[in-house]
């Protein structure tokens, strides 16, 4: 594999121009991967620039050139699937199931926004009053800001870059400075598949905020698709409203689990395994709080417990463990004082709870006794913890799950009918009956509340990086 650790600015790998870079560690053993071009202010500007200047060019070309681009990405993710996932596992820490799962996800974005880019959809009619032909079309929205986070970098890049690249839109992606070289794969990825100058640009500011800020007030930025938390989205949904710059906005979870009464106890375990372990614990989707009926507890818990015991962790690089690294010692250390505060709040350790040494490792941890409204019930978790609340009433529990500010995934396992009853009544954007993952590229992406603003993946996805026009023509 090149590892590319530069910027890549109008078709051009470059360091920063003041010449600095910063350090990409392997949150496994802490060593450094790589060190990282860091992108100046003025370096920002440029690639706003490259991406302005490439606008025109790329919205003029053909919806078939672009999906066979957006093709022939897929067809280069898929050959070098596991080269990618090599690369996840190094800088983000995940097991390598995780990692290799991301990689083929990730490559499906392209695959699905190729086949997206032919169908556009517009309208023509005649108006009510029979006086003018109504024609309705869609036009790229313009040079699009595009901000990814670490837990998932290269299927984050994608699943933007893909409905982007799809709808005519020039881009600049600002990854998570914890994992730029995926993020700098990818992009690698598109040139490589003959993707033109300047339609997809790279930059990694650090600090971030004033860089990030400069490009959203920059007038030839249009659109800003944002994931990561719900405070940094707020602060920069404030920068946005000084230039009316359109936002799709994937923000924060605190996806509560639901175990009905009626639940059949092994496969909600699974499930509940899946939807809490799955990436380690640091998924947006992530079951958070898991309420379980007092009639069903006992024989959850000891399952989920048995469960739990059977995973190891290690180094993600090495296909042996079922649970990787956190993203970094801070990230391992939050973790732990969330689960320390949960004990002093009455909660009782069933298994783990604690730190490894030699890197950012938590061991899958199980509480039980959580009270409702504790810290590890309102904070996103974003790692292997597992916090039972018992309830006796389905009501108390879909009052509690939507007890939150927060509104992106929700889980409920039981008897389908009743599931699904549950299911339409918690405040959520995407609801899981009786499974444990729900992410698809096919489907709608996103939350309500302050989870977010927009989808992201399915038919809804191209149509953020798309903007209506209306023409009337003489009937």
């Amino acid at each position: 594999m090149n590892l590319h650790t530069d910027l890549f600015i109008g078709g051009r790998w470059r360091p920063g121009s003041d010449g600095t870079r910063f350090d990409v560690t392997d949150p496994s053993d802490l060593t450094t991967v790589a060190r990282f071009a860091v992108a100046t202010e003025q370096d920002c500007m440029a690639a706003v620039d490259a991406a302005a200047a490439a606008a025109a060019p790329w919205a003029a070309t053909a919806p078939r050139t672009r999906s066979e681009l957006l093709r022939g990405a897929y067809e280069i993710l898929t050959a070098e699937a596991d080269e990618l996932a090599g690369l996840i596992a190094r800088e983000n820490g995940k097991s390598w199931a995780d990692a290799v799962g991301e990689a083929h996800y990730a490559k499906e974005f392209f695959r699905w926004f190729a086949e997206e880019a032919v169908r556009v959809p517009g309208d023509y009619r005649l108006s009510p009053a029979g006086d003018k032909r109504i024609v309705v079309d869609h036009r790229p929205v313009g040079v699009s800001l595009l901000i990814t986070p670490w837990n998932f970098p290269a299927a984050m890049a994608t699943r933007k870059l893909a409905p982007a690249l799809a709808a005519g839109c020039t881009t600049v992606l600002k990854p998570a400075d914890e994992t730029p070289l995926t993020a700098a794969y990818v992009v690698d990825v598109l040139r490589r598949a003959g993707v033109p100058d300047g339609v997809v640009n790279l930059v990694t500011p650090l600090p971030p905020g004033p860089a990030v800020k400069r490009m959203i007030d920059r007038p030839e930025v249009r659109k800003l698709s944002f994931t990561g938390s719900t405070e940094v989205g707020r602060e920069l949904l404030h920068a946005c409203a000084d230039s009316v710059v359109g936002t799709s906005m994937e923000l924060g979870g605190n996806a509560p689990l639901v175990v009905l009464p009626d639940a059949d106890v092994e496969p909600a375990v699974e499930g509940a395994l899946a939807a809490k372990m799955r990436n380690g614990g640091a998924a947006c989707t992530a079951a958070n709080r898991l309420y379980v009926h007092s009639s069903v507890h006992d024989g959850f818990v000891a399952r989920l417990d048995a469960a739990l015991a059977g995973l190891t962790t290690g180094p993600g690089i090495d296909g042996s463990y079922s649970l990787g690294a956190l993203v970094s010692t801070a990230e391992r250390d939050k973790v732990a004082a969330l689960v320390e505060a949960a004990v002093s709040d009455g909660a009782t350790l069933v298994r783990g709870g604690r730190a490894r040494p030699g890197g950012a490792f938590f061991e899958p941890t199980l509480l039980t006794g959580v009270r409702h409204g504790s810290a590890v019930t309102t904070a996103e978790i974003f790692g292997p913890v597992a916090a039972v609340v018992r309830y006796d009433d389905v009501d108390e529990a879909v009052r509690m799950a939507n007890d939150t500010e927060h509104g992106l995934m929700a889980y409920v396992f039981g008897e389908e009918r009743e599931a699904m009853a549950v299911a339409r009544r918690l405040e959520a954007g995407m609801v899981a009956v009786n499974r444990g993952v729900v992410s698809d590229p096919a489907a709608p992406f996103g939350g309500v509340k302050q989870s977010g603003l927009g989808r992201e993946g399915g038919f809804e996805g191209i149509r953020e990086f798309l903007e209506e026009q209306y023409i009337a023509l003489n009937a």
